[in-house]
């Protein structure tokens, strides 16, 4: 395996809305949150495999106005502490505020890391020597996919979210039906290749 050859580490990257929680709109507030049924437990599964674990999301919101990167960070703190509490973490954690038609002049451009672009995915593996090929982007849309792919790791859909709805369009490397179904998927590919 290339990642033991080249000592790069293995991650899951994670997109948030509608993968790990609900997707209700422009989630940004503990009140609005609410985990996606097992998505606690398959990340501490993730974590126990000894993968790294990131969480990778646009968050366009911030560009339009609805809500601050103070917001943003406020909940990955508050979701943290769930997890933890469960004896589970995300390793890194990564978001986009940008978006091409943002509303706040300050987030109005089309960034690299936004996806389908991988810039996000690109910056992590920099950040924690992580072997893109041998990792796993699991999301519930296109954008997410696309992403994955143009990273070169290898793709799950889920169809939570906006799954079921993007399916037809996704070329995803497998598709499942929520993120447990997509950890079993990944740890069964593991531990083939440990």
């Amino acid at each position: 395996m290339d990642a033991l050859r080249n000592n790069g580490r293995a991650a899951v990257f994670l997109d948030r809305d509608g993968t790990i929680n609900e997707d209700r709109g422009y989630v940004y507030s503990p009140d609005q949150f609410v985990w996606i049924e097992g998505a606690i437990d398959a990340i501490r599964s993730l974590n126990d495999a000894e993968l790294l674990v990131v969480v990778v999301t646009n968050q366009a919101g911030v560009a339009h106005g609805y809500y601050s990167e103070r917001d943003v960070d406020a909940l990955h703190r508050f979701m943290e502490t769930g997890l933890s509490s469960r004896g589970a973490h995300v390793d890194a954690w990564y978001y986009c505020p940008f978006h091409p038609q943002g509303k706040v002049d300050e987030y109005r451009r089309d960034a690299e890391c936004r996806k389908p672009r991988p810039g996000m995915l690109v910056e992590a593996s920099a950040a924690h020597g992580i072997d893109l090929r041998n990792s796993w982007l699991v999301g519930d849309k296109v954008s997410d996919i696309d992403a994955g792919r143009n990273a070169e790791a290898h793709t799950v859909l889920v169809r939570t979210g906006y799954g079921a709805e993007h399916e037809p369009n996704a070329n995803a490397d497998h598709v499942v039906d929520t993120i447990v179904e997509a950890t079993e998927l990944i740890l069964d590919a593991w531990t083939t290749i440990r």
